[in-house]
C-alpha cells in the first residue's frame, strides 16, 4: 500500500517542490481546491479528497475533509489490533504526513475595510481539525504547519525512509501553538465585537519578534514578543535602521520613551533612563526642543534613550551626535542625520509610525500565577475638572507649566513629583516611598531654576509638608489631584506663601 501525504494550503510558497519531492519518494497525493488545482496543473498525479470519501464538498466548501475515512486515517494507531480491523472493515487507509496550513484569519481582520462575514469565512474549521488530529497521533503522523519544516522533513525521508520520533514531536507541538494562537485571534477578535470588556477567559497570543541576549541581567534568559496585529505606534513594530540589537532594557526604555513622548503635540523631545524621564523639552522646532530635553538634566542624559516625535534633520542629529545614546526614536531621519549618526558603530536608530491608527491597546503585566489588566491611562489635561483651590489663579505661563509637568507626571515611577517650566523639566523625583522625599529629589535637581517653576505630583499631598518644601525652593505653581483629608492644610500653606494651587481630581500612580 501506497504512503499517503495531504496537502491543503492557503500559503502555496514552496508546495510544488514539496509535493513533487513526496512523489518521487513514493507517496500519493491527496488534495482539495486550490491547492489541488495548483499541483495538477503543473504536472503533480493528485487524488482528489472527494474521490477518497465518496461525498463532494458541500456548502461552499465548509464541509470536505470532515469524514470518518480522513479522520480514521489519521486518527488510527498503526499498532493497535482493534484499529487495523476496524480500518479493513471500513476501508480506511492511514494518511502518513499532512500539511495544511490555515484560512487567513488574521491577515482578512487587519484589512481596515474588512467585514464581519469576511472574518468569519475566514475562520478555518477543517484545517484545524485535520491539525489537531494528526499532532495528537504525531507517533505515526507527520503533520506541517509551517513551510519552514519541509526541507528537514524531506531531508529525513531521503535518509531513513520516515521521520523521528523527535521530529514528529516537535512539529506536534507547533502545530498546537500554532492552532492556540489561530483561535486566540478569533476569541478575542468576538469578544471586541461582542463589547465585553472582562469574559470569564482571556488569551493572547505573541510572535516571536527577536531572542535577546540576556534579559534584566546578564544571567537572566530572555526574548521579546509582538502581538500580532498590535499598534504601528509601538517598539514592537518600529524599523530599526542601524545599531546593534536591542536588549531587554533598551525595549523596555524605549517604550517607556514613546508613551511620554506621545503626549505632546508640539515639537518634543524625551530622554529616559531606566524607564523614568530624566529630560522632556517642547519648543518650536525639534532640534530647540531636544535642546531643553538635553538642559533638563545634561548628567543622567548619558547613554539614555531619546524619543523626538518630529524627523530628525542635520542640526537635531549634530547635537545628538555629542554625546552618548543608546537609542534613539523619531518618525523618520532625514537622509544628512542617518549619514552623521551611523558614524557611531553601536547607537540604534528606530522609526516608528507616529500616526495612531488602532485602538490602544490594554495594559498587563504578570504577576506569580496570573496577569493584571488595565486601560491604559489615556486621561489628560483637557479630561480633568480642573479646579484653582488658592486664592490666587495661574498666569498663562504658569498654566503651560503645569500642563507640561502634569503630562510628564503620569510616567513617572510613584511616588512622583515633576518640577518644571512652560517649556521643559527642571527636576523629577521618582520612585520615593514618601512625597515629601520625591519632591526633595526633583526640587534639588532644580536648584535655582525653581525659581518661578511649576510643581506637578502625581497624588495628593497627605500634609502640608510638600508645599512647604516647593515654597521654599521658590516654586510659584502646584498642580496635584486633591482628595486628602488635609486638604485644607495644604490650601492654606499655599495661600501663605502666594503660590496658586489647581487640583484636577485625578491621580496618575504608576507602580
Amino acid at each position: 500500500m501506497k504512503k499517503r501525504a495531504l496537502l491543503s494550503v492557503s500559503d502555496k510558497s514552496g508546495i510544488l517542490e514539496f509535493a513533487k519531492a513526496l512523489e518521487e519518494l513514493g507517496y500519493e497525493i491527496l488534495s482539495t481546491g486550490g491547492t489541488m488545482k495548483h499541483l495538477a496543473e503543473n504536472g503533480v498525479n493528485v487524488l482528489a479528497v472527494d474521490e477518497v470519501t465518496g461525498f463532494p464538498e458541500i456548502m461552499e466548501g465548509r464541509v470536505k475533509t470532515l469524514n470518518p475515512l480522513i479522520h480514521g486515517g489519521l486518527l488510527a494507531k498503526r499498532d493497535d489490533k482493534t484499529h487495523q480491523a476496524q480500518m479493513e472493515e471500513h476501508d480506511i487507509n492511514p494518511i502518513d504526513i499532512v500539511c495544511v496550513n490555515l484560512y487567513p484569519f488574521k491577515e482578512t481582520i487587519s484589512k481596515p475595510d474588512v467585514t464581519t462575514e469576511d472574518a468569519i469565512e475566514n475562520i478555518d474549521i477543517g484545517g484545524p481539525a485535520m491539525l489537531r488530529a494528526s499532532a495528537k497521533n504525531h507517533a505515526y503522523v507527520t503533520v506541517i504547519v509551517d513551510v519552514v519544516d519541509y526541507e528537514q522533513v524531506l531531508t529525513e525521508l531521503k535518509a531513513d525512509g520516515q521521520t523521528t520520533n523527535e521530529t514528529r514531536r516537535r512539529l506536534a507541538a507547533k502545530v498546537f501553538r500554532h492552532t492556540a494562537a489561530y483561535d486566540a485571534l478569533i476569541a478575542n477578535y468576538l469578544t471586541n465585537l461582542s463589547g465585553e470588556e472582562f469574559p470569564e477567559q482571556v488569551t493572547y497570543t505573541y510572535e516571536l519578534k527577536q531572542p535577546l541576549r540576556y534579559g534584566e541581567n546578564p544571567h537572566q534568559k530572555a526574548a521579546f514578543y509582538s502581538k500580532p496585529l498590535g499598534s504601528d505606534f509601538s517598539i514592537a513594530y518600529a524599523e530599526q535602521l542601524h545599531g546593534k540589537e536591542l536588549s531587554y532594557n533598551n525595549i523596555q526604555d524605549a517604550n517607556a520613551a514613546l508613551q511620554i513622548v506621545k503626549e505632546f503635540e508640539a515639537p518634543s523631545a524625551v530622554a529616559v533612563k531606566h524607564m523614568n524621564p530624566c529630560g522632556v523639552g517642547t519648543a518650536e522646532t525639534i532640534a530647540e526642543a531636544f535642546s531643553k530635553a538635553y538642559e533638563a538634566d545634561s548628567v543622567s542624559i548619558f547613554g539614555g534613550i531619546i524619543a523626538l516625535n518630529r524627523e530628525v534633520d542635520v542640526t537635531t542629529a549634530e547635537q545628538l551626535s555629542e554625546i552618548f545614546l543608546e537609542i534613539i526614536i523619531a518618525p523618520s531621519f532625514a537622509k544628512e542625520a542617518i549619514e552623521l549618526l551611523t558614524k557611531k558603530k553601536n547607537i540604534r536608530l528606530l522609526t516608528i509610525s507616529f500616526e495612531q491608527n488602532k485602538q490602544d491597546e490594554w495594559n498587563t503585566v504578570s504577576v506569580e500565577g496570573g496577569l493584571l489588566m488595565q486601560e491604559p491611562d489615556k486621561y489628560g489635561f483637557t479630561d480633568a475638572e480642573i479646579r484653582v483651590a488658592t486664592d490666587r489663579e495661574p498666569t498663562e505661563e504658569e498654566w503651560e507649566a503645569m500642563k507640561l509637568g502634569w503630562a510628564v507626571v503620569k510616567h513617572v515611577k510613584s511616588n512622583a513629583i515633576v518640577v518644571s517650566d512652560d517649556q521643559m523639566t527642571l527636576g523629577v523625583g521618582a520612585g520615593q516611598m514618601n512625597r515629601v522625599g520625591a519632591a526633595g529629589i526633583a526640587l534639588e535637581q532644580a536648584g535655582d531654576r525653581a525659581k518661578g517653576a511649576a510643581l506637578a505630583s502625581d497624588a495628593f499631598f497627605p500634609m502640608d509638608d510638600t508645599v512647604e518644601a516647593a515654597a521654599k525652593a521658590g516654586i510659584t505653581a502646584i498642580i496635584q489631584p486633591g482628595g486628602s483629608v488635609k486638604d485644607e492644610d495644604s490650601i492654606k500653606k499655599a495661600n501663605e506663601y502666594g503660590i496658586t494651587m489647581v487640583f484636577t481630581g485625578v491621580r496618575h500612580f504608576k507602580h
